[in-house]
């Protein structure tokens, strides 16, 4: 379980929201107070939802399922594409591509074009093209790397989506929703945390802020991932002691059977 603190929370400057004019009144149960105009976060609820939603981020880690990180925003971007990295997680940090989710078979068509590419570049195919081909394919490639290159080993629909950002991301909320795909997700003052199913309350604006509390996140994947292999290796141990004592048996009975003989 993610042991959140407050003090840290503080000074990575998770409390602060938006304008008190640009805020959302359904964000209102997670605010705690107004000072100079700004709206500020209730910290305590925000720990119990960061709390809350690593623990069912690592039980989907756990199952084995993929959680897909979703940021376009500049201050988000690089963090996230870093954290998702180290847990092996896929992630959009580029443009959302329309159809991500709701159209995903068409998505894996263009990974695998990608693929196809890279085998004609191995197979020696490519270079029996001319040059002006060639040009064309490494700018496909490239625009397909771009903005697909993360998600090369998601087979299939993720288990969750981590949002920073619903108001920016709401064509992946949209279309999670759709699909009934659980979303997790930093929501500030100015957004409607309605559609998330695991609201983080944070100021999705501040490097500081998002860094802090995906640290946590990732943390909690990180663990779920781990307890699936040691789950794993366990399962393999058992069997293979099960599997020893009949083979033998399997022997035993092989050796009296020729001495009968």
């Amino acid at each position: 379980m993610a042991n959140v603190n407050i003090k840290e929370l503080l000074d990575s400057g998770v409390h602060f929201g938006h304008l008190t004019r640009k805020w959302d009144p359904n964000m209102a149960p997670y605010i705690y107070t107004e000072r100079n105009g700004v709206h500020i976060i209730d910290l305590y609820k925000t720990a119990a939802k960061i709390e809350e939603t690593a623990a069912a981020l690592e039980k989907i880690a756990n199952s084995g399922r993929k959680i897909l990180f979703v940021a376009t925003k500049k201050q988000a971007k690089d963090i996230v594409a870093e954290k998702a990295k180290s847990i092996n997680m896929p992630y959009i940090t580029e443009r959302w591509p329309g159809g991500m989710l709701t159209n995903f078979v068409t998505i894996r068509k263009a990974v695998k074009k990608m693929a196809t590419i890279d085998r004609m570049k191995q197979d020696g195919s490519f270079d029996a093209l001319s040059k002006r081909e060639k040009l064309q394919i490494n700018r496909q490639r490239e625009k397909l790397e771009k903005n697909l290159g993360s998600i090369t080993d998601m087979t299939r629909l993720p288990g969750a989506i981590f949002v920073v950002d619903v108001k920016k991301e709401h064509i992946a909320v949209a279309e999670a929703q759709n699909l009934n795909i659980p979303i997790f997700a930093l929501v500030d003052t100015n957004s409607d945390p309605r559609p998330v199913d695991y609201v983080i309350p944070a100021n999705d604006d501040a490097s500081k802020s998002i860094e802090k509390v995906l640290g946590y996140i990732i943390d909690a994947v990180s663990n779920g991932l781990a307890e699936r292999k040691a789950g794993k290796e366990k399962t393999k141990e058992v069997a293979a002691k099960t599997e020893a004592p009949e083979a033998k048996e399997t022997a035993k009975t092989e050796t009296s059977t020729e001495e009968t003989k």
